[in-house]
């Protein structure tokens, strides 16, 4: 390959926007990805049948609407459509009984009883300056040291103490509860509330929309921006080494942290190679895709608006599900979380058919099958739904580490959130994207390395600071 200024490994969200970041900054650019479509979690695939587009990885994007780098981006120029459900998420409490959360935070408090005024004051806060806070919390100065002191005050604590000390009513405590095991993490942890808080506030602010013909598109449009500017994506291209790449100033590692270790290796200082190797995973989730002949039968009919759907029960069922895992088994009655994106955007399906995929977490590397218990919890809310069943995919957390290395073990964000991998991600360090390299390396002409993935702060999900900040770090040290 020819010499470039900058190569990335990975062409996942993160890659992707690491990669644009540099173009714009008037770089030559590539992006090498060993799949033979770039996206990673972004992918759009027909898993059940011919015209059925199912997300292999996420769908709903408000982290990507609320990240400053996406706004910056403003990829509406490059084909990117996003479609917002009626209602953004409902908590099925009990057969026929549910909790929503609504797009207004007056309305989901009107709701929630004597804890609706609790809940405005938490989670009706404005979302601009917390999700910059949350989103890029090592800027210096911070973009809001009044919202980051308050996600600090009111989100470092365990959510399990959030619920009892914060609301009165099952609703909201059972609405916390769901928006806080999206962390991964037991309710017990710390900063599980800092989860909860987060997509709570999202949810009232910008929405939880799904992009329109499917999550592909917001990596089609990254692409295509990468390409005005120049850059190129080349697919099919496993890196195993860095001695694979071409020559350039900078590269940026769209991987997980067992395949950093594994690519950089001996390049590496034995301190941060033995921080890598004892690096922790989060648990694995289980998910389905299904292809379905009409709209999911909902004993509540309020939730066949809303995109997104937590089969949790009680605030205490959905602690003990999520506490289960972490002790390494799955419960009789998981925690499921269940997205029906044609709800939103009836492009998904042929007309009058829908889809619908839902996860439970089960232990890391988990090898059995939770088909007969996912679908027994949504049976239990919506009689019939196996009915409605024309196509059935599933992944394990094998295949899902098959189909992208970086879900190591089934592990959707890159790595345990717990406080010590977040206050460290992946090192203490005030630029921890930037990878350090031993004393022969940096005697040499070896290029810059930076981690860009969510093995890196701020961690998983769609919004593409990883890569945005990776990029700013090398564009400083690049100047």
């Amino acid at each position: 390959m020819t010499d470039v200024d900058a190569v990335v490994v990975g062409a996942g969200p993160n890659g992707l926007v690491g990669a644009v970041a540099l173009a714009e900054a008037g770089l030559r650019v590539v992006v090498l990805e060993a799949a033979d479509r770039p996206g990673g979690a972004l992918r759009t695939e027909e898993l059940t049948l011919p015209g059925f587009r199912h997300d292999v990885g996420a769908t709903i994007h408000a982290l990507a609407l609320a990240s400053p780098a996406f706004r910056a981006l403003d990829l509406a120029s490059d084909g990117l459509a996003f479609s917002h459900p009626d209602i953004p998420l409902g908590h099925a409490l009990a057969p026929g009984e549910s909790v929503l959360l609504h797009r207004s935070a007056a309305e989901t408090a009107a709701g929630l009883g004597r804890d609706g005024r609790r809940w405005q004051n938490v989670m009706g806060a404005p979302w601009e300056p917390l999700a910059a806070s949350a989103l890029d919390p090592g800027a210096l100065p911070p973009h809001s040291v009044r919202d980051l002191l308050r996600l600090g005050l009111h989100g470092a604590w365990p959510a399990t103490w959030s619920m009892r000390g914060a609301f009165r009513e099952e609703p909201a405590r059972a609405l916390l509860a769901g928006l806080a095991a999206h962390s991964g993490l037991p309710l017990r942890a710390w900063l599980t509330s800092g989860f909860a808080i987060l997509l709570g506030t999202l949810a009232h602010g910008v929405g939880w929309p799904v992009a329109v013909g499917g999550s592909q598109a917001l990596a089609d449009a990254l692409v295509a921006r990468l390409e005005s500017l120049g850059g190129e994506v080349r697919t099919g291209h496993r890196v195993r080494s860095l001695d694979e790449l071409p020559t350039a100033r900078a590269t940026l590692l769209d991987v997980g942290a067992r395949q950093l270790l594994a690519i950089v290796g001996e390049r590496l200082p034995a301190g941060t190679a033995r921080r890598l190797a004892r690096w922790r995973n989060g648990p694995g989730v289980f998910k389905l895709d299904w292809a379905l002949d009409a709209p999911i039968p909902w004993l509540d009919p309020a939730l066949a608006a809303a995109g997104t759907i937590h089969l949790g029960g009680s605030a205490s069922t959905v602690v003990a599900s999520e506490r289960v895992v972490a002790d390494g088994d799955v419960g009789a009655e998981p925690f499921v979380l269940l997205v029906q994106a044609s709800v939103a955007d009836p492009t998904r399906a042929p007309a009058g058919r829908h889809t619908a995929w839902a996860y439970c977490h089960v232990p890391n590397g988990w090898d059995g099958d939770a088909t007969p218990l996912i679908e027994a919890r949504i049976e239990a809310f919506a009689p019939g739904f196996r009915e409605r069943v024309i196509g059935r995919h599933a992944m394990g957390p094998a295949a899902l580490e098959t189909w992208n290395a970086n879900l190591v073990g089934g592990d959707i964000g890159g790595g345990a959130m717990d406080w010590r991998q977040f206050i460290a991600r992946p090192r203490p360090s005030p630029s921890p994207w930037e990878i350090p390299a031993d004393r022969a390396a940096r005697s040499g002409a070896a290029p810059r390395l930076y981690l860009a993935s969510a093995s890196a702060l701020p961690g998983g999900g769609v919004h593409g600071m990883g890569g945005w900040l990776a990029a700013r770090a090398a564009l400083r040290r690049l100047r």
